[in-house]
This record gives structure tokens, C-alpha cells and sequence, in this order.
């Protein structure tokens, strides 16, 4: 005897899917806001440190989660004994593709459903994000420094100047990417989730998504489209005729916002503190005009305006990371956001497991 599903309409993306009750955060794409926990996401990238907020995503997951300063000494611990474990294997890690080897330092841990499964997972994917840059160059990182910040000690790993400002530029950037609602990545942590595997398994869930170029690929491209313009006197020229051949302006357009991200202007405000950025933050924000009136004019019946990509790169390359690694420090606070996923979805107590409308040949089905 065969079942048919009770609901018949093939929905391929899920867009119409209700798939999950959260209290993490909502997303108004026609207003362009993100509310995280109550709180919208600017004033999160003004005021708070990334610890903070995972501290907000994370309370009622946990039952011993500590008190946010508490939180802080112990994600920095969790650093260095991520640093002591990972040293031995950095060589072999560096030899892989960033997104790649960030997912592997993440496997060598273990796996587990508690608090100190979760900091680990959050401190590994840190601790090698941060590697990544001294390692491409042939040095060796810096150990973490006990009692600073995670994005502070990120940078530090990674031998870059820590200014207030460079400090406060990182610090954003993680805190503002740390959630975004139910995207690929996010769903991938959930399903596994909810099969009870483990939080590091639900965190490498959400990597093997967000390594695909269509989710967290773009900030790379962005500098890539920058460079190929050059100039603000060819950006007309240049834009014109990649619309006329279809091509995508990277930066550009959400699958969720119908109106501008709030996160680009909270990295925008970051970037322009930058010192290394000012050269290209005037260029971007000249072409970004020029982008936006040619897509009104070309295409009046989209609605196509910047994302969280586009003032990413410009944050990201003035910080000193490699455009290779954008999407891994991505990662680095977005795990924070899987976790706290992961460990509603334990709440549920079910396994996802969404029906599929058969299409294939029935020929030799007996009556």
C-alpha cells in the first residue's frame, strides 16, 4: 500500500514553508529590518560585543550557561586549547581551501549536545579562521592571549594590529552576521539537529551549506567586481554592459529583502573607522550609486538594493583578511547563530522529515 502526501503543492525552494517557530530573530524583508532576541540588528553592531550577543542567542539553550563575563573567560580558554589541539595539524590544514579547512578543524573535535561542546565549536572556528592568514604567508600564528575579547583575540592570532577601531571593525562584522532566520545554512544545522547528532555535527551541517557559492560566497566577488571597474569614470560603461549580458552585480539583491539590508549599513559605519579603508569605501560607495540607478532604470518591476555583502568586503579586506577567507569568518559568527538553532530544534523533539511528491514511472506496479 503507497501513502501520498496530504499537501500536493511542489513548493521547490521551501519559500512558503513554515518549517520552524523561533525566538532568535525576524526578518521584515519589505521593511528591511532584523530584529535578534528584541533588538535590532544596528544597535546590536553599535553597542554589543560578540560575546554579548551570544550570550542573547544562547540563554534558555543551556541550563548552565554562565553570566556573560563568565561566558568571555571561558570561550578564551576554549581558544587556547583549540589553538594547543589544532597546532599540530595547522600544516596540513593550510594546504586545504579555506571553507575546507575551517570544516575540518571543526570535525576534529568532539562531538556532544552541551554547553562546552558548543563554546569549543564556536572557539575552533575562530581559532582557525584566524590561522588561516598568518599560515598563507608562511608564519606561524600567534597563540591566543588570555583575557582578550574573541574578535580582539582573533586578530591577534592572526598578527594584525589591534586598535580600538580594527578591534570594534571585527567586533561588529561577527555580531552583525552571527543570525539570520531560517537560510540554507541554518535549515542544513536544524535538520541535523534534530536528528540528535551532536552540535558539532549540526555546525559542519551548516558549513557544507554555506560553502556553496549561492549562499556565502559573494564578498569575495564584490572586491573582484571592484577591481574590474577600477574607477568611478568606467563604472557607467562597465555595469551597462554586464546587465546586457545578464551577468549578476555582486553586492546586490536578497532572496528575503525587498528593500535595502540593514546589516550594510552597520558595516558601512564600521568600515568607514578604518583607516585602510578609505580608498576603497569612497570608490564602493560611487559605484553602489551609480549600480543603484542603473538597476531602478533597467529594472523598475525588481526591487534590487544593497546586501550584506557588498560593505562585508570592504570591512573584510580593510581588517586584513584574505578574500579567500571572507566566507570562513562568516562561519566563525554564524556558528554562534547555528548552535543556538540547533539546540531549539532539540526542543521540538521531532526529526525533520518533509514529504516528496513522486513523479516517476509506474509501469510495473501490480494492480
Amino acid at each position: 500500500m503507497t501513502t501520498s502526501p496530504t499537501n500536493t503543492r511542489h513548493d521547490p525552494g521551501l519559500e512558503e514553508v513554515v518549517a520552524a517557530q523561533t525566538v532568535l530573530s525576524h526578518i521584515d524583508g519589505a521593511a528591511g529590518a532584523l530584529i535578534i532576541r528584541g533588538v535590532p540588528v544596528e544597535a546590536l553592531a553599535e553597542q554589543a560585543e560578540f560575546e554579548e550577543v551570544v550570550h542573547l542567542l544562547w540563554q534558555g539553550f543551556f541550563d548552565d550557561l554562565p553570566k556573560t563575563a563568565e561566558l568571555k573567560t571561558r570561550l578564551a580558554e576554549a581558544r587556547a586549547e583549540a589553538f594547543r589541539s589544532l597546532e599540530p595539524d595547522f600544516a596540513r590544514l593550510a594546504a586545504m581551501p579555506p571553507m575546507e579547512a575551517v570544516r575540518a578543524a571543526l570535525a576534529l573535535g568532539q562531538d556532544g549536545h552541551d554547553l562546552k561542546t558548543a563554546i569549543a565549536a564556536l572557539a575552533r572556528a575562530g581559532v582557525m579562521t584566524a590561522a588561516l592568514k598568518p599560515l598563507s604567508e608562511g608564519r606561524a600564528p600567534t597563540p591566543p592571549t588570555p583575557g582578550l575579547a574573541h574578535a580582539e583575540d582573533m586578530l591577534a592570532i592572526m598578527g594584525e594590529a589591534r586598535t580600538p577601531e580594527v578591534v570594534a571593525g571585527l567586533n561588529a562584522y561577527l555580531v552583525t552576521v552571527a543570525e539570520h532566520g531560517l537560510n540554507a545554512s541554518t535549515f542544513a544545522a536544524r535538520v541535523v539537529a534534530s536528528t540528535q547528532a551532536g552540535l558539532l555535527s549540526a555546525v559542519i551541517g551548516g558549513i557544507s551549506a554555506l560553502k556553496g557559492p549561492l549562499h556565502g560566497g559573494a564578498p569575495g566577488p564584490v572586491l573582484d567586481m571592484l577591481d574590474a571597474i577600477g574607477s568611478i569614470e568606467n563604472a557607467e560603461t562597465w555595469i551597462r554592459a554586464s546587465l546586457e549580458r545578464g551577468d549578476r552585480l555582486m553586492g546586490f539583491g536578497h532572496r528575503v529583502y525587498r528593500a535595502r539590508d540593514p546589516r550594510a549599513d552597520a558595516l558601512k559605519l564600521a568600515a568607514a573607522r578604518l583607516p585602510r579603508s578609505t580608498g576603497r569605501l569612497a570608490l564602493a560607495e560611487a559605484i553602489e550609486t551609480t549600480i543603484l540607478t542603473r538597476l531602478a532604470a533597467e529594472k523598475p518591476d525588481r526591487k534590487l538594493d544593497t546586501n550584506v555583502e557588498y560593505y562585508t568586503a570592504i570591512l573584510l579586506e580593510a581588517l586584513g583578511f584574505d578574500r579567500a577567507a571572507f566566507t570562513c569568518v562568516f562561519a566563525a559568527a554564524r556558528t554562534a547563530g547555528w548552535i543556538a538553532h540547533a539546540q531549539e530544534q532539540l526542543l521540538t523533539r521531532r526529526i525533520i522529515r518533509p514529504q516528496s511528491i513522486y513523479v516517476g514511472p509506474l509501469d510495473n506496479v501490480a494492480a
